[in-house]
């Protein structure tokens, strides 16, 4: 007879059931949606080095080739060799950087680098002379390679 307790209750509409479903999927939609944001935003994250500007002068018997380059990417970059023509920089013997391999560059931040290449006149072979354009690449820890060209003054 308990049952008769409850025989004249009523439930809850369904429309209002119904508004009830779907404001609280809309609440854990958005939820997840954020969550699922706040994930995408840890794993995407990516460096970019952009060359402002580069180029060469010739002072005392050497060339100073000056790089400009800002991160404009989402994580830290680190610079761990520069190639000049394809080679690493520390095959040649009279090429020096003033900066210290590796080379940190943070989001947002700007550096300059300076590659001094000394004249070598005496030798024929050596591959820096007046008018020759040079490849300067700088490569990253993780993989990227930003290449630029600039001729020798």
């Amino acid at each position: 007879m308990a049952w008769r307790v409850y025989a004249n209750k009523r439930g809850i509409s369904p429309v209002v059931a119904t508004v009830i479903l779907v404001a609280v999927t809309i609440v854990v939609a958005v939820a997840v949606a954020y969550w699922m944001g706040g994930l995408t935003s840890i794993y995407t994250r990516f460096e970019k080095l952009e060359i402002t500007s580069i180029y060469a002068e010739y002072l005392d018997s050497k060339w100073n080739i000056t790089i400009a380059l800002k991160n404009t990417g989402t994580a830290d970059a680190t610079i761990d060799n520069i190639l000049l023509n394809g080679k690493p920089y520390t095959t040649y013997n009279n090429v020096s950087i003033s900066s210290t391999i590796p080379i940190s560059v943070k989001v947002g931040q700007s550096t300059t680098i300076t590659i001094s290449i000394l004249e070598k006149s005496s030798v024929s072979s050596w591959p820096f002379q007046h008018g020759v354009s040079v490849e300067v690449r700088l490569h990253s820890a993780a993989g990227q390679e930003y290449p630029k060209t600039v001729t020798l003054p």
